[in-house]
Order: structure tokens, then sequence, then C-alpha cells
């Protein structure tokens, strides 16, 4: 039993059957024909090559190969017995189709024959004349009949001889663009350009409308020219929605002819087939036959030798029509390679047992070619380093490959295929199960491929169930609707090579180590600032939420709601607001701790109605500052609390807060505050949050307890002091035995403590104690909040300013005073800071400032603050500060926000949608309503590196050492085995490949070292961000540039060509308005993204 199936990409799956086994003596043939083949040379490159060089070896026959320059590393010239490089500097299709060269390393070689393979020189006459007049067989037809069947419009007049219907089209190649003008007014559009001298749909562009008419044909003849050496063109009337229906023939040198049936290859994009079915599904029997005669018919007009493809196309009424003959065919079966070289050493067909009447097909298969190309970029080829590759294989799967293997370079050079998986089965659903789950087991990385569409094609119902034809692709947009693929463990290692390349990603203050000791207990997920979390540890705040939600179902959760401000730094459209507390409140939070940073009393009841609205605990918070102990500071009184309070109990608040951040409530301030609370409030609960700078922490506190407080916030005591909160061992032990005992076993606090303890060791590259050694009283003068004090005191020593700390300090009390005395809490903290450094650094004083306010550039908080946008302050605005500094700058009357129209939900989604894919969910809108500059980046770290959040501290922030073996579990029951090997050397792109052991296998990242790349120069790359700047949608040759610095464009017009892979794209223009400048020009080389051009409007 044989096995055959052929064809460019499609195949059929048949079987031959013989009835007795011919010898050469029996066969009628002359003898005298007959010529062993010793040595095969395959003048192509990648699987066809090595299919060739397989069924070679099977015959016992030496193998050949030949590779350009930039092939040099591909499988093909590896797998053969010899292998020689031809067109030496030539570009790299033009040196597959160096003639001469090819035949002088043939005849040097002493090789009998030459495979031609499909593509390049296998439909040139002029070869196969070549290999003739060299002495050397050429495994194909005749010179005569290819020069006939490769002429395509020589091979329509044959085929109008042979009785074989034809599509309209012209007698002879089309010589000038007139020419196709004049087709156009004849037979109406559309119409489709051919390439008189090559197929496989190169040079082929489909023209539906006069305009499009000059630049198709100059596509179509330009990759013509490039793909097939000759550029001749000609036309047809365009048959809409057809099927592509192929019958594959063999003939041998006697004049017997026999088909191999047909495949359907109506699944195509480009013109080039993506999925191919043997037989064609639910064909008509007697236009199967039709097919199948006049294939063969045709094939004894022209005397056809060995293996070819004759095409067709059927139209929507059973009519078919002829389009070409592709010879010799891209074979899918060894088998049939074997046929082709018997037939070449002049066996006849029966003397090889194939006989038309043996001949039957044996149930279904089906062929997908993987590409390296985007579908959801229109099929864009992409270029790279394959970093992981593993096959799908197992019972009825077959794979044809060169270049699919780990470390294989897929250039821009050559076609984008990757592999030919073929399913066979007894039926269509059998033989498609067999492939989707073929494809399943596929893990490419490194470069994007066609998987993820095939595998939306394979469960189409109208595939499964029904006929398609050539517009199936674009009828069916849903199978655009790609499911993204994970790529968890490259990209972590992608991180970890990146952070042991470059170092951290995260800014790192000070010059210490993360400790190398894990906690000796389980590690636990903790909270942060909203924008922190994607900014600093790139992880999803609402993940974070949710996974401690359902740990701890039973436990309140509270956050802080900066009142109109949510959890931003600046002014949001009130439906903004309340949808976050929306949104977080459906993800678990429970209690909302709403502040605003001047006590601006219309942001905070803005807070608490979005807070109550969502259904959650509303806690207002009263920030403090000043003393209430003092009769000399009057400013922000008992009183002025106590009024601010009421409002607050009046707006409905279930819990009173007060929030104390610069740690300045002394113990006597904290009797007179909490108690006049309590007595004004009798049945509201009072929670009092400090920071213990001073020192004066826990004596606080106690305080706040005696005089009515029913919660205070500590901190654990391996966290607790300086400008953290204060001891929570010791307020429990001070508690213990008293009417406040807390009832907490301090043996719990210590070993709660002790596993901090360890933790803190591994963000000691945070640790305020490498700069800060102690508290300091001074906070009382100059009010500065504990997280902010931690952040100046950071920001001076890394300026070289620690010894000037001080100076820093007395500025922002000074500050503080010219902005009128603020309640300082983030973002108004900010806005006293800025000032204060903004003064050091000039060397100014108070008195300067005021003086010269009309003439100084004040940092942009500032004045943005004096504008009105933070809010109203307590006592108001400064003057004549204000006047000065702001001049005729516009002033914001009211609450900042109320002002702002609504934020457009939907608009936003499908923004994010459209940039990010369909994953986008309601808390990822959320995220970026609130900040939508950091979500973007934390998206873009997120495709890059995947899911950073399982690596442990130290592995985040420091990567792994050397040698160093450790764990990472990406899910229940998925855990990655890693082993960091080695770092290498630079090189020329100006990159580092790391190696790593996954899982026991060995694993590769090229990282780009960014200290290097500084001294080293690259294009740039275009920026998304930036409106006007178009970047290169694929890597690959610019061909030509259709405009020059000062043109004025249109939207949509073309403004460049690029070829990759053999494929010219063109670039239009996303905007109308004026180039103003180029950066590529023709022949130059691109990358993806790299900036082509900047448009101005």
């Amino acid at each position: 039993m044989l096995q055959f199936a052929v064809v460019r990409g499609g195949l059929g799956l048949l079987a031959v059957r013989r009835a007795c086994l011919f010898s050469r003596s029996s066969h009628s043939a002359p003898q005298a024909q007959y010529r062993p083949i010793k040595k095969v040379m395959v003048a192509n490159r990648g699987e066809i090559a090595i299919r060739v060089f397989r069924a070679c070896t099977e015959l016992g026959i030496r193998t050949v190969a030949v590779y350009s320059e930039q092939d040099t590393g591909q499988m093909h010239r590896q797998k053969a017995d010899e292998a020689y490089l031809i067109g030496k500097g030539l570009p790299p299709v033009a040196a597959y189709l160096d003639i001469a060269d090819i035949i002088k390393v043939a005849k040097d070689n002493k090789v009998d024959a030459i495979h031609p393979g499909y593509g390049f020189l296998s439909e040139r006459a002029d070869f196969a004349q070549a290999c003739a007049d060299a002495g050397v067989m050429f495994v194909g037809p005749s010179p005569e009949t290819v020069r006939k069947m490769g002429d395509k419009v020589e091979a329509r007049s044959l085929a109008i001889s042979a009785g074989v219907p034809v599509v309209p089209g012209t007698d002879a190649p089309i010589a000038s663009l007139q020419e196709a003008q004049a087709f156009a007014q004849t037979y109406g559009f559309p119409i489709i350009f051919k390439a008189a001298y090559g197929g496989g749909g190169r040079g082929m562009r489909v023209v539906r409308e006069y305009e499009e008419l000059e630049e198709n044909y100059q596509r179509a003849y330009s990759e013509a020219l490039t793909a097939f050496g000759n550029g001749a063109l000609f036309v047809e009337k365009f048959i809409e929605r057809p099927r592509h229906i192929e019958v594959q023939i063999l003939g041998d040198k006697y004049g017997n002819v026999i088909h191999l049936f047909e495949r359907d290859c109506s699944i195509q994009r480009r013109h080039q087939k993506v999925v191919e079915i043997a037989p064609a599904f639910q064909l008509d029997p007697h236009l199967r036959d039709r097919l199948h005669s006049d294939a063969v018919s045709l094939a004894k007009q022209v005397g056809y030798e060995n293996a070819g493809t004759v095409e067709f196309l059927v139209d929507k009424h059973g009519k078919h029509y002829f389009i070409e003959v592709n010879s010799p065919s891209d074979v899918d079966f060894v088998d049939l390679v074997h046929a082709q070289l018997r037939i070449c050493e002049g066996r006849s067909l029966p003397e090889l047992g194939l006989k038309q009447d043996k001949i039957r097909v044996n149930g279904c298969a089906i062929q997908c070619r993987v590409t390296t190309e985007d579908p959801s970029r229109g099929f864009q080829p992409d270029t790279g380093r394959i970093e992981v590759f593993r096959s799908g294989e197992g019972m009825g799967i077959r794979l044809d490959s060169a270049s699919a293997f780990q470390g294989a370079v897929i250039s821009p050079h050559y076609d984008s295929l990757l592999v030919k998986v073929i399913a066979s089965g007894k039926d269509l659903h059998t033989a498609s199960s067999k492939m989707s789950r073929a494809l399943a087991e596929f893990r490419v990385r490194g470069v994007k491929t066609n998987i993820p569409f095939l595998q939306n094609v394979l469960s189409n119902n109208q595939f499964l169930h029904s006929t398609v034809d050539t517009q199936f692709i674009d009828e069916n947009p849903e199978l655009f609707n790609l499911k993204p693929t994970q790529n968890r463990a490259q990209k972590l290692l992608h991180y970890l090579g990146h952070v042991m390349v470059n170092g951290p990603t995260t800014p790192i203050p000070v010059k210490a180590k993360p400790s190398s000791i894990d906690p000796a207990v389980p590690s636990v997920t903790m909270g942060a600032t909203f924008d922190v979390a994607m900014r600093f540890l790139s992880e999803c705040p609402w993940k974070r939420l949710q996974e401690l939600r359902a740990l701890i179902p039973n436990v309140p959760f509270q956050m802080l709601l900066r009142g109109a401000n949510a959890v931003g730094y600046t002014n949001y459209p009130d439906n903004a607001v309340f949808k976050f507390c929306e949104v977080a409140k459906e993800n678990g939070m429970d209690i909302f701790r709403v502040f605003d940073s001047l006590n601006y009393l219309p942001n905070m009841l803005l807070g608490m109605e979005a807070a109550g609205a969502a259904g959650g605990v509303v806690e207002a918070a009263i920030s403090y500052t000043g003393d209430v102990s003092d009769p000399m500071r009057q400013k922000y009184s008992l009183d002025y609390y106590v009024k601010l309070a009421d409002e607050l109990v009046k707006a409905g608040t279930h819990i009173l807060s007060v929030k104390d951040m610069a740690g300045l409530l002394k113990p006597e301030a904290s009797k007179l505050l909490i108690g006049a609370l309590r007595d004004r409030f009798p049945d509201v609960p009072i929670h009092v949050h400090t920071h213990d700078t001073a020192g004066a922490g826990v004596a606080a506190m106690l305080a706040c307890a005696e005089a009515g407080a029913d919660v205070v916030d500590v901190a654990v005591d391996s966290m607790a002091g300086m400008t953290s909160q204060p001891s929570m061992g010791a307020m429990v032990a001070c508690t213990k035995g008293t009417k406040y005992d807390t009832g907490i076993a301090l043996e719990k606090v210590f070993d709660y403590s002790e596993y901090w303890e360890v933790t803190r060791g591994l963000y000691a590259p945070f640790d305020c104690t490498a700069t800060m050694k102690s508290g300091n009283a001074d906070v009382y003068e100059n009010e500065i909040p504990g997280g902010q004090y931690t952040n100046l005191h950071f920001q001076a020593h890394s300026m070289g300013l620690g010894n000037k700390f001080k100076e820093v300090k007395k500025a922002y009390t000074e500050a503080n005073k010219l902005l009128g005395d603020l309640i300082k809490v983030t973002p108004s903290s900010k806005i006293v800071g800025d000032l204060a450094q903004f003064m050091v650094q000039n060397n100014l004083t108070r008195a300067e400032v005021e003086e010269r306010a009309d003439e100084l550039s004040f940092p942009l908080s500032v004045v943005e603050f004096l504008q009105g946008y933070v809010g109203i302050p307590h006592g108001g605005f400064p003057e004549p500060f204000r006047s000065k500094v702001l001049k005729s700058l516009p002033r914001i009357e009211g609450r900042p926000g109320a002002s702002l129209p609504p934020m457009d939900f939907k608009a936003l989604e499908e923004g994010l949608r459209a940039a990010h894919g369909d994953d986008i969910t309601p808390e990822d809108v959320m995220s970026a309503a609130m900040y939508p500059k950091v979500f973007q980046e934390f998206k873009e770290f997120t495709a890059n590196f995947g899911p950073v959040d399982c690596l442990s501290t130290r592995l985040f922030l420091d990567g792994p050492k050397i040698a160093e073996e450790f764990e990472v579990e990406l899910e229940r029951g998925k855990i990655l085995h890693i082993k960091a090997l080695a770092l290498g050397d630079l090189n020329k792109a100006g990159q580092r490949e790391v190696f790593f052991e996954l899982n026991g296998q060995l694993r590769s990242v090229l990282v780009k070292d960014t200290v290097a790349m500084k001294e080293m120069k690259f294009h740039p790359k275009a920026q998304k961000s930036v409106k006007g700047q178009v970047g290169a949608p694929m890597p690959g040759k610019v061909l030509e540039v259709k405009v020059k610095v000062g043109s004025k464009v249109e939207k949509g017009q073309p403004l460049c060509v690029l070829s990759a892979m053999k494929m010219e794209t063109v670039v239009n223009s996303p905007l109308s308005g004026t180039v103003k400048a180029i950066h590529v020009e023709a022949d130059a080389s691109l990358e993806g993204d790299d900036l082509i051009l900047e448009i101005e409007e």
C-alpha cells in the first residue's frame, strides 16, 4: 500500500493498491532510457528540501544542499550529505535564482539530478533547459513543458485546445498599465493580476475599482520580479466566491498520466493556502469526475511528465475554470518523491505499479500551514528568534518542517512557513479533531504564529459541516477572536534575565541587597497603595484584593479614599468616584476611610456619598495638624475639629476617624480632642491613626484610649517606630490587666513580629534605617507627615544633600507658612514639599519668595494648588502671594471636580480593548480611569514579563544568582523548576543571552543591555502614544519612500512600501498633515515598530 498526497500546501490522502509487482524487464519501454540517479541536489530550501533528502536517503541516493548566505543556520543544509553556498553577495531570494551558480555547483560535485522543489526556479523553463544542457537530469517536466505550463498565457491556450474551460483573460502577458486598463474597460471589475511565470500567491493582486489599478499593478509586478526573476503579468476576470480545487497529476516519459484525486484549497489569505482538505468536502461526484478528466486531458495535451498540480476555480453555479498548472508540485508525502525520482530515471507508471483503477481515496486528511504571521494584524509576517518550540504529535499526525526548532532565527527574507501539520482520519470530523489536538500541543515562543487562528477555523461550524469558498476568512470575522497565549514561563525568564542584566525594574532608594533568608512561614500578601501596586510591584491591585478576600472571608477590609480624588492625586468626574467605590465594594472592600488633604468638606462629602451608595461602611477621617493643647495656635483649634466632626456626623458617617499623618498628637492633645469628640458623639465609633516620628506615639494612643477612642492603629514591633506607627507589642503590654486590655497574647505578637523582622530584611533596599537612624521630635515644628519624612530623607541623601536635610526641614516649615499653614496629607503635603525643595535648590528664603513671587517659576503642583485644583484650604488662600504667583492664570471656584464632564466608561473600555485585547475587565477600566499612564505601563510590563507576582520578593527585586535553583508556582498544580545557568557576552544588537534550565530543559532569552545600548546607535522606535509617528508594521526592507519632508499627505495615502518574506506591504498615513521628518531610505532594513516618518497635523 502506498500513500500519496500532494500539493503546494494541500494534500490528498490516497492509497495505491498494487495488484502485482512489475519489473523493468516486463515493461515495454525501451531500457536505454533508464539512467540511475546516484546523487541529487535540491535547488531549494526549507521543508521541501528536507522532504526530498529523506526520500533520497530511503532510496540510497546521496544528497546535496545549496544555501544562501542568509541560510547558514538553516536545517536543510545540515540534513544533506553535502552542502554548498550559492549566490554569494546576492540578495536572499536572488541567491536561489542564480541558475549559473547552481549548475556550476552541480557539475563540480557530480550531481546526477536536480530537484527544484516548489517556488523559486521550479517553473522556470530556462532552468530546466540549463540542467539539460549541463547533462544533469531535471526532476520535473521537460523544458518545453515547463515553458508552456509556466507561461500562464500559453497554458490558457493549451487548456482551450484541450477543451478545458478557462476564465476570461489576456492572451499574452501585458506590457503596460494601459493594457490592464483596457482589459478592465472591456470586462469590468473586479479583475486579478497574476504572475505570468510563477504562483503561490506571489505577484497576485485583486483590483475592485479603477483607483486601485495603478498601485496594485506596481505591487504585483514588483512581487513577481522579486519572487521569480520576471515581473511579467497577465490579467483575468476575477471570479467572486469560488472554491479553489486542485488535482494532483503524475505522468511518465511514455505518455502515461494518472490523477491522484483532488483537494480543496479554498481557505486562503493573500491568495496563499492556509488549510487544505483532501478529498474536497461535499463536491458533486459528476463535477469531481470532470475535474479529474480535464486535469488528465490537459497533461496529456502537453506531454506532461513527473508530478504537477492542475488548479481550478469552481463558481457558485458549479462551473469550473482552469487557472494554472504548477510544476512540479510541492508534494506532501515522501512516497510521491520516490515516484518523481524513479520517473526521472526513466521508469514508467505501470512499472512502478501506478494505474488509475488501482488508486482510491482512503479517509480524509487536513493540512494546516503553521506560519510566523500575526492574524490580528492582517497576517503580517513576524520575525525573530524561536525561544521555545514544542510540536504537537501523536497518532494520525505528520509534521514537515525545517526552521521549527529552539534557537532558530526567522528572517524577513523568505516565506513565513514554520511547519506543515497533516492530520488524517476516517472522515473530516476525525481528521479535524486530531488536528485541533495537535495544534493545542504546540508551544512556540519568541515569534507570533497563526495557530490560534487555525484553531478557530477548525472549530468553525461552516468548516465542519458545509463547504467553504475563497471568501471564507473575509466573511467570518469571528475567526480573528484569537485566544491569547499565556506564555507565562518564558515571560518570567525574560523578567529574571532583565533583572540579572540591568538590575531591578523598581527604583531602589539605597544600595542594599535584599536578605537571602526567607521568612519561616508561608508568605502573606500585603496591601499597597493603589498605584504603587502597578507602578513599582507590577501587580494588579484588584487581583490582590480578590485573593485576600478569598483567603480572609470573615475580616472587614478597609481602604483609604481621598474624597473627590478617589485613590488618585487629581480631580475626577463625580461618576468616576462613584464607579470606583462600586467596583471596590464588589471586589470585597468593606470600610471606606474617606478624607481630604485639606479637610475640604465638599470633597469629603462626595467621597462619603460615593462610598455609601456602593454599600460600604463610611469612615469619615479628619486630617489633624497643629496642636489643640497649645492656646497660641488657633487656626486648627479644638473648636475647628469639633465643628468639622459635626458636619461629618450630620452627613451620615458610620465611623469618625482622626488621621494624624505627621504624628503631632501629644498625650494632652489626644485627651482634649478625643475627649471632646466622645462627649459630643457618644454613640459614634472613634478611630485614631498616628505616626511615631517623635517617639511619643504609644503615650498618645494610650491617652486616646483613656479619652474614649475605640480603635487605634499600631504596627507590629519589628515594623514599628520612627515614621511608622506605634508598637503593637507596647500597646498590648501597656493595656494588659486594665479595662483597655486587648485580649491579645504577647507571645503571639512576638511570633508575628519575628516573621516580619525576617521579611523586612527582604526589603532592605527600601528600609528607612539605611539613612535614618532614629525619629526626631522636630516633627512638632516642621509637621512633615511620616511617609513624606522618609521620602525627603531618601531624596536628600540620593542627591548628595544628606548634610542639608536640616535645611530641607526648615524650608518645609517656611513653605507651609507661605502657603497659609495647610493640613498636610497627600497631595497637599507634596505641594509643601515641592515648594521647600524649590527654596533649598534656589537658596531662597521665605521673604525672598514672597517678594519675588511674580517672577519666579514655581513647581507646577504649587501653581495648581493656588489655582484651586486641590480644593479650598481652611482660612482661604494666602494673599497677596496667590495673586502674585497666578497673575492672569484661571482660578477654580468651589469643588474642583464639580465642573468636570462625566467620564465615558464605554469609550474608555473600547479604547483599552483596542490597545490591549478583549481580556479587559471592569477592574482594568477603573485602573485606567484613575491612572491612565500607570495602567498603560503596567499592561506593557505584563505583556513583556508576565505574572511577576508569583516570584519571591528577593527574586523580583534582585534576580537569581548563577547556579541558583528555585521553584515558581504559576497556579495550583503548575510549578516551574528553574535554574539560572549563565550570562552571555554582549552581541552586536546590544543584547546578552541569559541561559536557564526550565523543568529540566535548556532555555535562553536575549536581553537588551540598557547601559551598553546607550553607547550604541539604534534605529528609533515609533511611540504609540505620540500621534503622527508612523512605525514599521512588520520587519522588512524598504522598497520605496513615496513622500518627502514637507509633503502634504491625506489620511490613508501611501507613504512607503516594505517587503518581507516576499510580500510587499504599503504603509499608509494614519492621519492628514505634513511630513515633518523621514527616518528611512530605500533598501533600509527595519525591525517591527521602527520609526519610518513623523507627520504633523
